[in-house]
């Protein structure tokens, strides 16, 4: 199926690796143009992709980053804020609601909701010069089913899960799509990096870190599929919406969680 990307121009976040990574391989695959956005270039990204190094902490890095988009491509048409998670220095998860301190959730809001508004707020008179475009947010299944764990990572990707449905209601008519896709726990660095959440959850089980990610993680989440998510999985939702394909897509959020949530 042609997803009707050839040509247009992509802005990534987190694109270095992971879910990222993957969505920066889809989008070139169909002939986008992509700007991969990351602290550092690590990966493998496709040669036509253009890097730019970035923290997204810092309130001026998304005028850099767009400004570089149109140095390079002459505009923007989709943007894909998938940058997000523990912020740098951070190590989830993080068990209780008292563990997190100030400091904790002004930085976990900083990363995983305010970078996101900042990198719209940047892209929104770029896709309206272009007569319209998409955006897609990543959220986490954490904003749909909250519990004692991760308790500010989870209100910030809720807060986020919000803010497209807003951008989606207001944007619409002048042909901007906002989206949201919400993934389950994905197996990337997240959970394999040395000291990682599949070494705090083996920790904490009493496990090891290789059966936390093939029985005891999917075992606790109650995974119908019985395993994580790739992310190549995710990637596909992700492009899908990007897509002229979908559009009359707008304000949705696509759940892919392996089964995860249950609630109709």
């Amino acid at each position: 199926m042609d997803l009707q990307l050839s040509g247009r121009v992509a802005v990534v976040t987190g694109a270095t690796k992971g879910i990222g990574l993957a969505v920066t391989h889809t989008l070139a695959e169909e002939g986008a143009h992509v700007v991969a956005v990351s602290r550092s270039r690590t990966g493998d990204l496709p040669d036509k992709v253009v890097h730019v190094a970035a923290d997204l902490m810092d309130p001026e890095a998304p005028a850099r980053v767009m400004a570089r988009a149109v140095e390079e491509f002459g505009g923007v048409d989709v943007l894909v804020n998938n940058a997000g998670g523990p912020p740098p220095g951070a190590t989830l998860p993080r068990a209780g609601f008292m563990t997190p301190g100030d400091a904790d959730w002004r930085a976990m809001f900083e990363f995983n909701l305010f970078s996101p508004v900042r990198m719209i707020r940047a892209a929104v008179p770029l896709l309206l010069e272009r007569g319209g475009g998409a955006i897609v947010n990543v959220s986490s299944t954490l904003a749909k089913q909250p519990g004692a764990i991760n308790v500010d990572y989870g209100a910030a990707k809720t807060a986020l899960l919000a803010l497209g449905k807003s951008l989606s209601e207001e944007y619409g008519p002048q042909g901007i799509r906002v989206n949201t896709v919400t993934p389950g726990a994905t197996l990337t660095d997240w959970w394999t990096k040395p000291g990682g959440a599949a070494e705090v959850f083996a920790t904490l089980a009493g496990s090891d870190r290789d059966s936390v990610i093939s029985e005891v993680a999917p075992a606790m989440m109650k995974l119908a599929t019985g395993r994580l998510v790739r992310p190549q999985e995710v990637a596909d939702a992700i492009v899908l919406l990007a897509s002229p394909r979908s559009g009359s897509t707008t304000g949705a959020e696509f759940v892919i969680d392996g089964g995860q949530l249950k609630e109709i």
